[in-house]
């Protein structure tokens, strides 16, 4: 690791070193025991994690099957955008499926960042999209896995 402790990850690609070092002031090394749940879908959504080691999984409740594994994050992923949109709840839980290494980034505070720095917020928000298009287009695939693609059938 450089310097720069959160150069390795790519949600924060976009951002400049000085932009970078902001962020930085507003994280926490942070460690999960393998069970813990990080949060619960429909609690109010505060906090980011980018992942350094180990796995989360997002889970949904669904009737009749109970919870469902939707994806599993690992190393140098974020987890966590839903403070950023409001209404600003989670739409998923997250348990760390073994021992977890992280950087928890105070969401209340890059959020006033955010909003007083566009010039950091706005690349943070691009970053954050980026994320979410990644996850939207894996979603994708494993539908067409899963359900195959019409024009199979």
């Amino acid at each position: 690791m450089t310097g720069d402790p959160l150069e390795e990850f790519a949600v924060l690609r976009r951002l400049g070193p000085v932009q970078r070092a902001a962020v930085a002031a507003m994280a926490t090394e942070v460690t999960f025991a393998g069970g813990t749940r990080l949060f619960s879908e429909g609690q109010p959504a505060s906090g980011c994690w980018l992942i350094r080691t180990g796995l989360v999984s997002l889970t949904t409740a669904m009737p009749a099957r109970g919870d469902v594994v939707l994806q599993t994050l690992g190393p140098g992923e974020v987890l966590g955008w839903s403070w950023l949109v409001p209404p600003h709840h989670w739409h998923f839980t997250a348990t760390a499926q073994g021992p977890v290494t992280a950087v928890e980034l105070d969401t209340t505070l890059l959020r006033m960042l955010a909003d007083q720095q566009p010039e950091l917020g706005y690349p943070l928000a691009l970053g954050l999209i980026e994320t979410l298009l990644a996850r939207l287009q894996s979603t994708r695939a494993r539908l067409l896995d899963l359900y195959g693609s019409p024009r199979d059938r």
